[in-house]
């Protein structure tokens, strides 16, 4: 039976790769006049090919760009109209040839440069990014580019649904996107205490002065160099209307899974090329609402339906994101925080830890080949290992979490399921004054949940305990 369920599972994985590469070739062929030489899939947790042709002679790279496994019926087309409208404007992206039915993708220029960190948590962990003088000279340059970017006027994506209807008001402006992003999420499920409190406090908290609406990236800060040469603006997939602060603020957000360098320096360059000051409270209010709308997202990844979905990514990426979400309320209100913490005794629960310990093993042994390549070998055998370490840290997680909310609303709850509604009921009430009670519990609850992954007290060293660098108050 289980010779039986291999092979149709083989076969079926087997039939849809097949079916992408016919598509693949189809498509060269018919759009480009070229014959497929190579096609490699990249290590991305949404389907990307590099496709090598030849084509008139010469040999060429196109990147066959895909879809999530947990986006939206139409986000993909969005980046690729989005990318057209920016060309068409002037900005450096990659020529867009156009959009492919079977698979599901839109069709590029393949940018040859290697530079680029993938921007991946797990990624950076097991290789921290750095930051060489070139690139370094290459980010301050990005700058212009961004700037320009945020030049091109709204109306010129007036025809792309999404973009048609840009923000007028300040709270508008604020909160249009992560006001969609906690409704789609309280949807799916997946809003829990730290993220609910994030968005109360991001509309309580609304720059009443910044009322002008501009362009954004979306997702800054990514972009392929050669040398200190920008070569190409990518990843718009978010991109949107409101305040440029937004895409400043995601420089800090990236850093460090992908290094951004001097965060201050890149503010103060972009004021010099744009002819904006940079007001960095409000980039410190953007910081928490690109945080919570990317914290968010990560939650998506553990959709167990989703083929290719990067489980251990998204988790990874919402316990570190959501706690640097804390970090930079903290530097705003002037909240010390606590990271002090230590891991108790691991309780060892037999039954749990034998067999998560053996799944290890196995998923070890697993042979691989183009269809499973050690990458996914890698981010599956990630999976049992958090579970793990989270079967033996449990408890303390839990009852740690369930004294702070007691301590702090003045209850007497038992466990973390009744102790969280009582902590919605009462982040509903919208009380400032307690504030610094929620930042300083929902901050330990996610530092806690990062030493739980990772099998260790805090290490500075380990890019998920990376604290928010502040951007306040610096020289």
């Amino acid at each position: 039976m289980n010779d039986s369920a291999n092979s149709v599972q083989k076969t079926a994985r087997d039939d849809y790769e097949a079916q992408n590469l016919k598509g693949i070739t189809h498509w060269v062929s018919k759009n480009l006049g070229g014959e497929v030489l190579e096609v490699t899939r990249l290590e991305r947790w949404r389907p990307q090919w590099k496709v090598s042709a030849l084509v008139d002679g010469t040999t060429r790279a196109v990147l066959f760009r895909g879809d999530r496994p947990i986006a939206g019926k139409n986000d993909l087309k969005f980046e690729m109209e989005v990318m057209q409208v920016l060309e068409a404007n002037g900005i450096k992206v990659p020529h867009i040839y156009g959009w492919v039915d079977s698979p599901k993708a839109f069709v590029m220029d393949w940018i040859d440069t290697q530079d680029r960190a993938p921007g991946m948590l797990h990624t950076a962990i097991e290789s921290p990014d750095t930051m060489t003088e070139e690139r370094w000279q290459a980010m301050l340059n990005y700058m212009g580019d961004l700037a320009r970017v945020h030049a091109v006027p709204v109306s010129e994506f007036a025809h792309i649904r999404r973009l048609a209807h840009p923000p007028q008001t300040a709270s508008q402006i604020a909160l249009h996107a992560t006001e969609y992003m906690h409704k789609v999420g309280k949807m799916m499920g997946k809003i829990d205490t730290p993220l609910d409190f994030l968005q109360r406090w991001l509309r309580r908290n609304v720059p009443q002065h910044r009322t002008q609406t501009h362009f954004l990236a979306g997702d800054a800060g990514q972009f392929m160099s050669a040398g200190t040469e920008v070569l190409a603006l990518l990843d718009f997939e978010i991109a949107n209307t409101g305040d440029t602060h937004w895409d400043l603020a995601c420089f800090r957000g990236r850093h460090p899974y992908e290094n951004m360098g001097d965060i201050p320096a890149l503010y103060r360059r972009y004021a010099e090329v744009s002819g904006s000051e940079v007001d960095l409270p409000v980039v410190c209010y953007y910081t928490v609402a690109f945080l919570q709308l990317s914290s968010i997202g990560a939650t998506f990844f553990g959709t167990p339906e989703a083929r290719g979905g990067n489980w251990i990514e998204g988790m990874l990426e919402y316990a570190s994101i959501t706690r640097r979400a804390y970090e930079a309320i903290a530097e705003l209100q002037g909240i010390t925080l606590d990271y002090d913490l230590a891991l108790p005794e691991p309780v060892i629960k037999p039954w749990e830890d034998t067999a998560l310990r053996k799944m290890m093993i196995d998923v070890e042994r697993l042979p691989t080949s183009s269809d499973f390549e050690p990458w996914e070998r890698d981010l599956l055998h990630a999976i049992p290992s958090f579970l793990l370490n989270y079967t033996r840290y449990r408890d303390w997680y839990e009852k740690a979490s369930v004294k702070d909310i007691n301590q702090l609303i003045g209850q007497s709850c038992n466990d973390l399921a009744s102790a969280d509604e009582s902590a919605m009921r009462a982040i509903a009430e919208n009380d400032p004054a307690r504030d610094e009670g929620w930042v300083r519990t929902m901050h330990r609850r996610m530092l806690r949940l990062s030493m739980i992954i990772a099998g260790t007290d805090p290490d500075d060293e380990n890019p998920l305990f990376h604290k928010l660098d502040p951007i306040l108050n610096q020289a």
